[in-house]
């Protein structure tokens, strides 16, 4: 069965790692294969073989302008895939970019027949569909218009709308950059383990399992994480004693603002 509110007709520019768990989201969706066409001269095999399978037209001539077009190139190959892009391009174009540091006022310098763009950032996850996307629409995006861009979007995952393009630099401070965080907790819960006494292998394994256990929990339940927190945390007990050190003024809670916020910064520094 298909979601609703996909495109009749979509183009796909690049299937790196981003714009093929896109792709694969879609076709998983029930996107019929030759509603699409990609658009990448070094699509990797895998992504060929997925096309091939499904139908899907892989860097076809002569394509005419498609209902939508998502953009999921490089930032820093914009410029150069900019001039055949916008030929794809009209007024009733449907544009969705997940370029980082891209802003709707430079995809619409470098497009000049886009009218409706979606600028989204999602993060890592969405390769295994669990992603977390903001996305921010420009004013002359339709209702409908944006309708079929959180289904584009939401076969990869979660997708919160803005209000204001601006909120995207914290979107990527959050949920872009946060993955990391996760990361490195698991690494420094794992250094922690074999500070403890564990070997080193079965603390990596035992931290590495505890995250990606907790984080399907909280994927799962219906509980706030605060709540989940409580349930796991009996007064006076081990749980607790630890959680006084995290919960400190000088805990985690400061240092993830800190980050949070480096992160922000950044990324109002390279979207210029």
């Amino acid at each position: 069965m298909t979601r609703a509110g996909l495109p009749a007709s979509l183009v796909l520019v690049g299937a790196g790692k981003m714009g093929g768990a896109l792709l694969e989201g879609w076709l998983a969706d029930g996107l019929p294969g030759p509603r699409v066409a990609v658009v990448d001269p070094a699509v990797s095999p895998e992504t060929a073989r997925l096309c091939g399978t499904h139908g899907v037209r892989l860097n076809p001539p002569g394509l005419g302008a498609p209902e939508a077009l998502v953009l999921a190139i490089k930032p820093q190959g914009l410029e150069g895939a900019a001039a055949s892009v916008a030929a794809l391009v009209t007024p009733a174009t449907l544009v969705v970019s997940v370029l980082a540091g891209k802003t709707l006022a430079d995809l619409k310098a470098r497009l000049p027949g886009a009218r409706a763009v979606v600028r989204a950032m999602p993060n890592l996850p969405a390769s295994i569909r669990r992603g977390a996307t903001g996305a921010a629409a420009s004013p002359e995006t339709t209702e409908a218009q944006r309708r079929v861009a959180d289904a584009l979007l939401s076969g990869v995952g979660l997708v919160e709308w803005l209000d204001s393009e601006d909120l995207i630099d914290a979107v990527t401070a959050v949920s872009g950059s946060g993955p990391a965080y996760v990361f490195l907790l698991a690494e420094a819960l794992a250094e922690a383990g074999a500070a403890a006494g564990l070997p080193p292998e079965v603390a990596a394994r035992l931290a590495r399992q505890t995250v990606a256990g907790a984080g399907e929990l909280l994927g799962r339940s219906p509980q706030e994480a605060a709540t989940l927190r409580q349930n796991v945390t009996s007064p006076g007990g081990t749980t607790a004693a630890a959680l006084g050190v995290l919960m400190a003024g000088d805990g985690l809670a400061p240092l993830m603002r800190a980050a949070v916020a480096a992160a922000r910064r950044r990324a109002e520094e390279l979207a210029g």
